[in-house]
C-alpha cells in the first residue's frame, strides 16, 4: 500500500515551484484516486471549522487529510 503522506512529501521536495492542487492531482494519480478528489487545505474556507469534530481533533494536534469529491462540472 501506498502511504500517500510520503508520496506529498516527495512530489513537494522534487517539485519545489508546484501548487497544492498539482501535488495533490500527482499523489492522486499515483495512488490511483480519480482526479474528481481533491485535498483540502487549512488556508481554504472551511464550512465546520468551529464545531466539527476533524476542527476540534485537529485543535488537539490530531493530524489527517480531508479530500473532497470536486464538483462535476
Amino acid at each position: 500500500m501506498l502511504d500517500r503522506e510520503k508520496i506529498v512529501a516527495v512530489l513537494k521536495r522534487r517539485f519545489a515551484g508546484a501548487g497544492a492542487d498539482q501535488i495533490a492531482a500527482a499523489t492522486n494519480a499515483i495512488i490511483g484516486l480519480d482526479d474528481e478528489w481533491e485535498e483540502l487545505t487549512a488556508a481554504e474556507t472551511n464550512p465546520c471549522a468551529d464545531s466539527c469534530s476533524l476542527a476540534r481533533a485537529m485543535r488537539e494536534g490530531a493530524r489527517f487529510k480531508v479530500l473532497r469529491r470536486r464538483a462535476n462540472d
